[in-house]
């Protein structure tokens, strides 16, 4: 069974920093697919940002612009999102999702583990 756990959510002022983590309990974590999708309340869940097994194909939704970076370290079972430049209309839950396969995934329905969330909450 996979367990993915969130953290490094908060509160920030807009144009500030956040970097969150994902960890998972799982063995084979290397082999997983990771994203990271936020929700903010009445919306759907939108992916933010993806990575592959290998960490060398990384997929960001339009809306990032290069302010975001997703990375992973194997070695610590981790994947993280480093957000710069937040904006207010990011405030939202934010979840990591994994999928066990191959090739990057950038649908919610795509992958079968996911995080309880972290809330990020960017202030004007």
């Amino acid at each position: 069974q996979v367990q993915l756990v969130e953290s490094g959510g908060g509160l920030v002022q807009a144009g500030g920093s956040l970097r969150l983590s994902c960890t998972s309990s799982g063995s084979s974590f290397s082999l997983f697919n990771m994203g990271w999708f936020h929700q903010a309340p009445g919306t759907a869940r939108e992916l933010v940002a993806a990575i592959d097994w290998t960490g060398e194909t990384t997929y960001y939704g339009g809306f990032v612009k290069g302010r975001f970076t997703i990375s992973r370290d194997n070695a610590k079972n981790t994947v993280y999102l480093q957000m710069n430049s937040l904006k207010p209309e990011e405030t939202a839950a934010y979840y990591c999702a994994g999928r066990r396969s191959f090739s990057i995934a950038t649908e919610e329905g795509q992958y079968n583990y996911w995080g309880q969330g972290t809330q990020v909450t960017v202030s004007s």
